[in-house]
């Protein structure tokens, strides 16, 4: 199910300016945050530059999925596997506050996000 639009609009926003001030500019050329929305999620990827001047395209890394669940108005932090597959983070509980769930993958204090 699709996110509702005013939720839609403020994670963006939210996402956006994240993925935004994450990285440093004098570093853009080389990597860079973007974020993906898709059904009730919102997934952040780490966007590397290739490494080898053969190579054209970038590689994308999964960081942390957000999903929304509708009825109780919350979002619940998710984490990837080296397979790319979601767990639940148990480290913080759904908050309705995204800006929450931001800081803790800013701060990452498990390392489970940034390494």
């Amino acid at each position: 199910m699709p996110l509702p639009t005013l939720v839609k609009t403020l994670a963006e926003k939210k996402v956006g300016g994240f993925c935004r001030k994450r990285v440093p500019p004098h570093v853009l050329d080389k990597v860079n945050l973007s974020y993906k929305i898709r059904g009730n999620s919102v997934t952040v990827f780490e966007n590397r530059a290739p490494w080898h001047p053969d190579m054209k395209e970038w590689t994308s890394m999964s960081v942390a999925q957000m999903r929304f669940n509708e009825k109780t108005g919350e979002w619940t932090l998710f984490c990837a596997d080296r397979n790319d597959k979601w767990h639940k983070y148990y480290d913080m509980e759904s908050t309705k506050n995204i800006d929450k769930i931001l800081t803790e993958i800013d701060k990452d204090p498990t390392g489970i996000f940034w390494g």
